[in-house]
């Protein structure tokens, strides 16, 4: 069975997914079936190495604790999994201007949860990163609010 995560979706439910947020723009009741009410800043409810892809689009600078937020990513994904992130950098002004956003991104930022880079050698145990990624893509888009990076990051356990 291919399970994908739709994580921080708001209002963008899709069908293939199973679509994930704290909140939902509908009534109590209302949600689609395909659709899971979670706080993504505590321990997801997924078991380990059972999730095919992630979608993280929009969502990982509402979240308070990086290393949290890349280890249960990667904690949840199957072996060669994938992930899509994007999220607003620090090199415009979309990631300071929201005032919900509390962690802020940039392309180097993922260094300490890249698989072989030397930051994350060097500071995975003392910073407790379980995560390791292979970086297969990136790119930055300009948005109407500035740059946006774009990152596919692969599972390598």
């Amino acid at each position: 069975m291919t399970i994908w995560l739709n994580l921080g979706c708001s209002d963008d439910i899709r069908d293939e997914f199973i679509n994930v947020d704290k909140s939902y723009p509908g009534e109590i009741g209302d949600e689609p079936p395909n659709f899971l009410r979670w706080d993504l800043s505590k321990p997801w409810p997924w078991a380990n190495d059972s999730i095919d892809y992630v979608l993280a689009r929009d969502i990982i600078e509402h979240l308070p604790d990086k290393i949290h937020t890349m280890n249960e990513i990667y904690r949840v994904l199957k072996p060669g999994g994938i992930a899509d992130v994007e999220v607003p950098t620090t090199d415009g002004p979309g990631a300071f201007q929201d005032p919900t956003h509390i962690s802020y991104w940039n392309r180097n930022s993922f260094k300490y949860f890249e698989h072989g880079n030397v930051y994350r050698d060097r500071f995975a145990d003392s910073y407790g990163t379980n995560a390791a990624f292979r970086i297969r893509h990136w790119a930055i888009e300009n948005s109407d609010d500035g740059p946006r990076l774009i990152i596919q990051l692969e599972a390598v356990k």
